[in-house]
């Protein structure tokens, strides 16, 4: 891949930020930027998967009590981006993403020494808190750097390097709670933080002050945060909750929903721009990430269970099925980013999710017989499909915004990739539950099927440009 080390001007935003300028940025050391800070979220979600048994154990606590280590993460994650984007939005990239990563290293410092399993779910919080505001930001930044003709190649770089962290996270998560401690998972990202730190404090441009702009929408902000937080646990927890409390956070999402819709709608400027969802490329493009995303993570929790009840497949197999749909996704977005640069954001998108549907179809046909090879190659193609069209399809979402709504609209594609997720996991647990055998995976699979073909029709209606007006 080509970059460019050359200094280019940041582009140059509509007329929410009047009279602004910014100084000149070096473009490829804010996408090393950005790419070290991306890495952080998904190394932290899947590295302290291993780590739990020996936190149960050092900290005298139960499993189900240390599960909240990874639930609080992800609803934290999956709540706090779009609020996080929308403060980047107004007062500039810089103060959050360097804020957010001191957050960051601080939260890890205190995750690393907590003496009891309170502590540690506090600073887990904050890990996400500060992870998730990085995230958005960065990201944000990119689309202003970045020139139109290199957006999708630079999105592609950095899904990349972020898919391999989550990749890597289990084995790291191993080797270093088996050679010095549980508390090793945390104080590994005070040296991660560190260049990611370096980078951007050295690279990002300094913003002069702003136009006056209407008082931020603080109520807006709390209402949206309840209103996700309510959705996240009812989905997560809903199975290990009594009956009543769910009743409670579903009368509860509704009400807070409809006050959160009806104030958005009111105020002069919104966390939340409704009318976005008008835009056919930002409503297309977000329900693309949400589905495909449910499509792919429902599929990798539920080849495991697949491989739990099958005879031909040992769990050495089955890491190495899973990893077929990871190393293919991580060597073809780059790919997906050049040809979304070359040919347009929409047709390697369509021809992604296309190839992902194809190669989702043999699971609900023949569950491919429950053998780890013809898993193993289905996955493959599935990851060769999403690689290329990942990049095409967050660049066309973020590129339907103006610059000044760039955080906020990333913040909201990557709420709609947790929230895919997180729907996945709780279809897959009420689908598969009281089943038995292969047979009872039928429902999961056609499921995975419809949601990756709805997504496939939806990029259809993605734009293969940014408008002028936008960009």
């Amino acid at each position: 891949m080509t970059t460019s080390s050359r200094s280019i001007t940041v582009e140059q935003p509509d007329e929410a930020w009047p009279g602004e300028r910014e100084a000149p940025a070096n473009e490829t050391a804010i996408v090393i930027m950005a790419a070290l800070a991306g890495i952080l979220a998904p190394l932290n979600s899947t590295m302290i998967v291993v780590a739990l048994p020996h936190i149960v154990r050092d900290l005298q606590t139960s499993l189900a009590a240390a599960d909240w280590l990874v639930t609080l993460y992800l609803i934290t994650m999956a709540t706090c981006q779009p609020v996080a984007g929308k403060l980047g939005d107004r007062f500039g990239r810089r103060p959050l993403i360097v804020g957010a990563l001191l957050y960051f290293f601080v939260a890890s410092l205190g995750a690393t020494l907590a003496p009891n399993l309170l502590v540690l779910i506090f600073f887990r919080v904050q890990q996400g808190i500060a992870a998730g505001t990085a995230l958005p930001n960065a990201m944000a930044l990119v689309r202003e750097v970045v020139p139109e003709s290199r957006r999708g190649s630079r999105f592609g770089l950095i899904g990349s390097i972020t898919s391999v962290a989550a990749a890597v996270g289990p084995p790291l998560g191993g080797i270093l709670t088996g050679l010095i401690t549980w508390r090793a998972v945390f104080a590994v990202n005070l040296v991660l933080v560190a260049p990611a730190l370096l980078v951007g404090w050295w690279a990002m441009p300094r913003s002069r002050s702003r136009a006056a702009r209407p008082a931020f929408d603080l109520l807006g902000s709390i209402l949206m945060g309840v209103v996700l937080i309510a959705c996240a646990t009812l989905l997560i927890r809903a199975a290990h909750q009594p009956a009543p409390v769910n009743l409670a956070l579903a009368v509860a999402i509704v009400v807070l929903g409809t006050a959160f819709i009806r104030h958005e709608l009111a105020v002069a400027d919104p966390v939340l721009q409704l009318r976005l969802f008008r835009r056919r490329t930002f409503a297309a493009g977000n329900t693309a990430i949400a589905l495909s995303n449910l499509a792919m993570y429902t599929v990798l929790l539920a080849i495991p269970l697949l491989a739990a009840r099958s005879h031909h497949i040992s769990p050495v197999q089955t890491g190495l099925i899973l990893a077929a749909l990871s190393a293919a996704n991580v060597i073809a977005s780059p790919i997906g980013g050049r040809l979304a640069d070359r040919y347009g954001r929409r047709r390697p998108a369509v021809a992604g999710l296309t190839l992902f549907t194809a190669a989702l179809l043999p699971l609900p046909l023949t569950g491919v017989a429950a053998h780890p090879i013809p898993l193993a190659v289905t996955l493959a193609v599935a990851g060769v499909g999403l690689g290329l069209a990942w990049s095409g399809i967050f660049t066309a979402v973020v590129e339907s915004v103006a610059p000044s709504e760039a955080g906020m609209a990333s913040g909201l594609s990557s709420t709609a990739r947790y929230y895919g997720s997180i729907v996945g996991t709780s279809l897959l647990a009420s689908l598969v539950v009281g089943s038995s055998g292969a047979a009872g995976f039928l429902p999961v699979f056609v499921l995975v099927a419809v949601a990756a073909a709805i997504s496939a029709l939806a990029v259809l209606f993605v734009d293969d440009r940014p408008r002028p007006a936008l960009s």
